[in-house]
């Protein structure tokens, strides 16, 4: 049996019609008819492709990481909220991470489970592009917090004399809006390049989320520009952002190493160790996918999917975890939050 998904798009010049076919082998295919390129169109977003008979199964620790990410971020930020005593710049840029886990597991996670549960999803052309959008902008957003989080730890340890008046509270929220113009001014690029390409060929995605090679490579003009663009603003900003955060922990174990105390270096190294143990989650996952995405020519799409979606969702679940087994502030205010909600 053929099921016809039948839509119109905005054009460019002439009348373009594309109508996509679901074949009896069950893959989605798709014939256009046209004789000149859209602007503007709808994309259609198929999931893992080659895992759609396990895509309902797959959904199920997407469903548990989702809800680990959104309860655990959540009772980190409700503890820092509630809690004046962790009003200081450590807590207050764990709690902006937690809220950056939050809004970016979101723009993802509850689209693609109704992809996995319903199949095929079709998202409209501004719906697609400010998915990408905040998906690329939240990413690069908690690069910075790491980065802000690092630096807070290398001047509580290698220079604790000058940690009140170099972070007081407004150099936070000073941070707090250079990470959000950063990541509008990194991004926004990046959607006009995509705003520029005419598309007439499948409007098909083969993926969970929108993201902007994914958009790029569906265009009929070259998007030389937009793969140029993307890479050196990735290498520009989380690039730089691990090189400078890897430094500061490196000028960070130096100064612990030169500690006289045992004990001193236990506690510094018991500061350090949830934020070294988040940051290699972020990055590892990050850099991993962000390579084999574009030079892994050879690894099956729907590892490069998963890759792809793991590197989004692993991190906002594991911050809460990692901190809240290593940060004892954190840990012991739970409860006392909880038995007052009640």
């Amino acid at each position: 049996m053929k099921t016809t998904y039948l839509f119109s798009t905005s054009m460019y010049s002439t009348f373009c019609l594309s109508v996509f076919h679901v074949k009896d082998s069950g893959h989605l295919s798709i014939r256009i008819s046209n004789s000149t390129s859209t602007h503007h169109t709808a994309f259609l977003l198929t999931g893992v492709p080659g895992l759609e008979d396990f895509q309902i199964w797959i959904s199920i620790p997407f469903s548990f990481m989702y809800l680990l990410a959104v309860i655990g971020n959540g009772l980190v930020m409700a503890v820092v909220a509630w809690d004046r005593n962790l009003h200081e710049p450590m807590y207050l840029f764990l709690a902006m991470l937690a809220l950056n886990d939050v809004l970016l597991s979101t723009v993802i996670v509850p689209r693609m489970l109704l992809i996995f549960w319903q199949g095929p999803s079709l998202s409209t052309f501004p719906a697609c592009l400010t998915q990408m959008f905040f998906v690329h902008a939240l990413f690069l957003s908690e690069s910075a917090v790491l980065l802000a989080m690092a630096f807070d730890r290398y001047v509580a340890i290698c220079v604790p004399l000058r940690y009140a008046t170099l972070l007081m509270g407004s150099f936070i929220s000073k941070v707090g809006l250079a990470l959000v113009a950063r990541s509008v001014a990194v991004v926004t690029p990046g959607v006009l390049l995509i705003l520029r390409l005419h598309f007439c060929r499948s409007n098909i995605i083969h993926h969970t989320y929108c993201e902007n090679m994914g958009i790029a490579k569906l265009a009929c003009n070259s998007y030389a520009l937009n793969s140029i663009y993307g890479l050196t603003a990735a290498l520009l900003t989380t690039g730089l952002d691990f090189v400078l955060i890897t430094l500061s922990y490196w000028l960070i174990l130096r100064t612990v190493f030169q500690l006289p105390s045992k004990e001193a270096r236990t506690k510094a190294f018991g500061t350090c160790g949830a934020h070294i143990c988040v940051i290699l989650i972020f990055y590892t996952l990050a850099f991993f996918s962000f390579f084999t995405h574009r030079f892994g020519n050879h690894v099956p799409r729907h590892v490069l999917i998963l890759l792809a979606n793991l590197y989004l969702l692993v991190p906002p679940t594991m911050n809460p975890i990692v901190y809240g087994v290593k940060t004892k502030e954190i840990r012991m205010r739970v409860p006392g939050l909880c038995s007052q909600a009640k």
